[in-house]
């Protein structure tokens, strides 16, 4: 599905194990203006072909604010007061691969990943004017044997490998006496009962600390006070496991999983075969046909052909520009000329990013309000998950363009007309 340039910096050369895939939540497929180097709406991670994961070894407790940069090791400072500061250092783990993740374009970061805005995909990028995504927000460690286990923790390290939480940060010496912190705005973690299925249900959001363990959430995304300790739960990636970093949430997908996800020419074969059947406009009969999966990506400009749905039924005409019921917006008053029920009237637009489906059902419900379009366990799977949105508020949302969905009514199961010769 990429390039072979696109992994090059944590792919070797040849037959690769993969570990799994992070995509991002709010882009079907690829980012509005194209994926560029390590920015991108999926990252694929890699065996790499020399270890470079880290594991903590040496305590210091030092009398001093500043973070030390112990002889060019990777280390943790936790500044306690102006007078002490305890320093951890890392050394080399030659089983384990690390890659971090965040907002920073700084060489550490192997997946640069930026806020995502709600429905905006249609041409640039919207600026964002104070991002609330961390610069090294997490990191995820491979062990590099089977299993190929993948965990998740909080923070990565900086050009200088220092994680360094100041005396704001909320942090703690653990009994066992091994020093923990969170990040400013948390990472979140949340594991999906019984994997990445059809019959999947919601799991709990959890908070995952800097030392990787679990605790509840705090009262909001910044509070100083951390949630309790969860010791009968971990910080092992699953198939399906959700990340949020506070601006951005990304699906984890293991190499297992993505080995059943449907394929790009799997979608586009079920796309052909709707256009196939020749479904028509019930009113102007005109026939109709979902655009390709590459102008779908991009959201471009809309076809003649293109499907259009009445949300509150389900119903798929072609565009036509009657039957308005509001003065303001065209779009969200409208009413069906076949039953006559007033809904929103919008585009369908088929969902092309295949990580986001949990089966390789036809296309046959649209999300409702934005009227992205995959298979009916797919929307419902979505529809079903609560999503962290600000700092403490959570919402089911379309993971092809992250609209938050309507409270009343997630999905629309449509109903096509036939050709009438």
């Amino acid at each position: 599905m990429f390039s072979s340039s696109q992994e090059e910096h944590c792919a070797p050369s040849k037959d690769p194990v993969k570990y799994g895939e992070l995509v991002v939540l709010g882009y079907n497929g690829s980012l509005p203006n194209g994926d560029r180097g390590r920015r991108k709406s999926r990252f694929a991670l890699y065996r790499r072909t020399k270890a470079n994961g880290v594991k903590p070894s040496t305590v210091h407790i030092l009398n001093t604010p500043q973070a030390v940069n112990c002889k060019g090791q990777h280390s943790i400072s936790y500044t306690l007061s102006r007078n002490q500061t305890v320093v951890v250092e890392y050394c080399h783990d030659k089983d384990t691969d690390m890659f971090q993740i965040g907002r920073s374009t700084e060489s550490p970061i192997d997946f640069v990943v930026t806020d995502t805005i709600a429905g905006g995909q249609d041409g640039e990028e919207t600026p964002i004017t104070q991002s609330t995504i961390s610069r090294f927000a997490c990191r995820v460690v491979c062990e590099r044997n089977p299993p190929f286990t993948a965990r998740i923790y909080a923070a990565g390290f900086d050009s200088s490998k220092n994680i360094f939480l100041g005396e704001k940060a909320a942090k703690w010496k653990n009994p066992d006496g091994h020093m923990d912190g969170l990040t400013t705005n948390g990472v979140l973690v949340m594991h999906p009962k019984g994997g990445f299925t059809e019959e999947s249900k919601p799991g709990v959001w959890r908070e995952i600390s800097v030392c990787g363990d679990v605790y509840t959430l705090r009262e909001t995304r910044s509070a100083q006070t951390p949630g309790k300790l969860v010791e009968n739960e971990n910080n092992i990636l699953l198939d399906g496991s959700l990340v949020d970093l506070c601006g951005a949430t990304l699906l984890w997908r293991t190499a297992e999983g993505l080995f059943h996800t449907p394929t790009q020419k799997h979608l586009e074969a079920l796309r052909q075969e709707i256009n196939a059947a020749r479904p028509q406009c019930p009113v102007g009969l005109n026939t109709l046909a979902f655009p390709s999966m590459q102008r779908s990506r991009a959201l471009s400009s809309l076809e003649d052909k293109q499907p259009w749905v009445y949300l509150a039924c389900g119903h798929v005409h072609g565009y036509h520009n009657w039957g308005h019921r509001s003065e303001h917006d065209a779009n969200t008053q409208r009413e069906c000329p076949m039953c006559r029920v007033v809904g929103p009237y919008v585009p369908l637009w088929l969902g092309c990013e295949a990580a986001f489906y949990v089966d390789t059902g036809a296309p046959t419900h649209a999300f409702v309000p934005c009227g992205h379009v995959c298979s009916e366990k797919s929307v419902k799977y979505w529809a079903e998950i609560p999503l962290p949105h600000g700092t403490h508020a959570f919402h089911a949302a379309c993971p092809f363009c992250a609209t938050q969905l309507s409270l009343t009514q997630g999905c629309s199961k449509l109903i096509f007309q036939g050709p009438v010769d």
